[in-house]
């Protein structure tokens, strides 16, 4: 393994953090610090010997700093390679000495934007001689050492006293360079097409944050890919106890988290891969979680646990008595935890509420299908703007609460998808059936006696009365549905024969 000695290095930097301890120590190897700018003045601040760009280039800055190193001296010396005679002899011929490291960070454009910054201001942040001066040094990584992040520093000034950076170090600072350029022009992209709701450009640049031990099976290698400064429920959560989250532990997470926090009372939800096996809203998180359990307790066993309300003692030792895979909750009593503690292997976390800004991306071969997230008014009273009642019957308050819960349930359900609910808890769940009146076969066996006096909902129109004369049939006495069948007509003349409120809400929430 070769280890290029540093003899000169080019710093230009927005972020000084750190930056003087760095110079310090190179100086002190015998490293030459040739600066422009502001980092200039802030190392001859701190007492550093620095030579000025300027002195370099022979030209001054311009255009009020836009240009400052975009010139052949600067460019030449870090790009020539020495392992070639004829850049050797341009070297000599011009006088330039060549660099073995560049530091750089970008003009802070991702901070301005999400600050709110007027777009003047932003575009001034578009920094263009920090991104060529990265690239440069990322493709003559051979020769050059490049590092774009503080969190380097310590790492590469050790390298230099050692005697130089060696071959795997530059080449590991380069990946990291070129994925930083990536990232700030992706970010760039992004603000250019913020006005319009689904992007015509769609530049996306993300890392690995962490290895999951596997994929959805053991045989598949996985990893938590994210947007270095990109949002996310998980970015400000705490684990407090159990093995890391796996794949499916996130995937599931991410579908219970969603849907209790749909809900404005205290609520919990139980997911088995992705779908809801209980759902309940209640007056005290406890009872929350024990209406949501009873509704399937067989589906619900190494299922996750959401709850909206802190975990508190009460719900964790109702909790401990079941097998679960991971609780997931706004915040975790001390109390609770002690009570959970001897579950050793359970996942136990507190996190934010997810956002819902984001676009939703699914993957297809060699493409990514790309929509609006899906939203849902949350519970409230009374039927909500745009739902119209089709049936005869009016709907009592009671049934309007219940097919307002079985609705939003429902839209966090695969498709295709039945919820029967009652008590503001769900007590049949069919998910993910090829046909409508599988799923509300398979709600109603979940359901047993419960169904009756209850109501339902279906995420997407009945195409035929069947599934209504089934869900009747069983004691349902209100249905919620989003209507749209070209046999409305036949649907609703069952729902009237069977005495059965129907409210149309005239949106579908297909989930896939």
């Amino acid at each position: 393994m070769s280890r290029i000695a540093v003899r000169r290095a080019l710093v230009s930097v927005s972020d000084t953090t750190g930056l003087a301890d760095l110079a310090r120590r190179l100086v002190e190897a015998d490293v030459e610090i040739v600066s422009s700018g502001g980092t200039a003045r802030h190392l001859a601040d701190n007492g550093i010997e620095v030579t000025k760009v300027e002195d370099v280039t022979g030209s001054p800055e311009m255009f009020g700093g836009r240009v400052k190193t975009l010139h052949p001296v600067i460019h030449g010396a870090i790009l020539a390679d020495p392992s070639r005679e004829e850049h050797g002899a341009d070297l000599d011929h011009h006088g330039i000495e060549p660099f073995q490291l560049v530091i750089v960070n970008l003009y802070p454009f991702e901070a301005t934007v999400a600050a709110g910054a007027a777009a003047t201001e932003v575009v001034e942040q578009i920094d263009i001689g920090g991104p060529t001066l990265l690239r440069a040094a990322a493709k003559n990584h051979a020769a050059v050492g490049v590092v774009v992040s503080p969190q380097r520093y310590d790492e590469v000034a050790a390298a230099v006293e050692a005697g130089g950076l060696s071959d795997e170090l530059r080449l590991d600072l380069a990946r990291e360079a070129f994925f930083r350029t990536a990232a700030y022009d992706a970010a760039i992209v992004t603000w250019f097409e913020r006005e319009r709701e689904i992007p015509d450009r769609l530049a996306i640049a993300v890392e690995r944050i962490r290895d999951l031990r596997y994929g959805e099976n053991p045989h598949q290698r996985a990893g938590l890919y994210a947007g270095a400064a990109g949002s996310g429920w998980w970015r400000g959560a705490r684990r407090f106890q159990g093995k890391e989250m796996s794949f499916n532990n996130f995937v599931d997470a991410e579908a219970a988290w969603r849907l209790v926090n749909e809900f404005a009372d205290s609520g919990a939800v139980v997911v088995k891969h992705t779908n809801p096996c209980g759902v309940a809203v209640a007056d005290s998180p406890e009872a929350a979680f024990a209406a949501a359990w009873d509704c399937d307790p067989l589906s619900s066993f190494g299922g996750v646990v959401a709850l909206n309300r802190p975990l508190q003692e009460e719900t964790a030792t109702l909790i401990s008595d079941h097998f679960v895979e991971v609780v997931i909750a706004p915040a975790v009593e001390d109390e609770a935890l002690a009570v959970l503690a001897s579950r050793r292997n359970l996942r136990v976390i507190a996190a934010p509420a997810p956002a819902n800004e984001d676009l939703d991306l699914r993957r297809i071969e060699g493409a990514l299908l790309v929509q609006e997230r899906d939203t849902i008014d949350r519970l409230g009273t009374g039927l909500p703007e745009g739902w119209v009642v089709a049936s005869r019957r009016q709907p009592t308050e009671t049934e309007v609460e219940g097919l307002r819960f079985a609705w939003t349930v429902a839209a966090h359900t695969k498709s295709n998808a039945i919820i029967v609910a009652r008590d503001r808890a769900a007590v049949g769940v069919g998910a993910g059936d090829q046909s409508r009146v599988g799923a509300a076969e398979r709600a109603l066996v979940r359901a047993g006696s419960r169904a009756s006096g209850a109501v339902a909902a279906g995420d997407a129109f009945f195409p035929f009365r069947d599934a209504i004369d089934l869900l009747a049939g069983a004691g349902i006495t209100a249905i919620i549905e989003p209507g749209g069948s070209m046999r409305d007509d036949e649907v609703i003349a069952a729902a009237d024969e069977h005495g059965v409120a129907m409210v149309m809400t005239g949106r579908r929430h297909f989930l896939h």
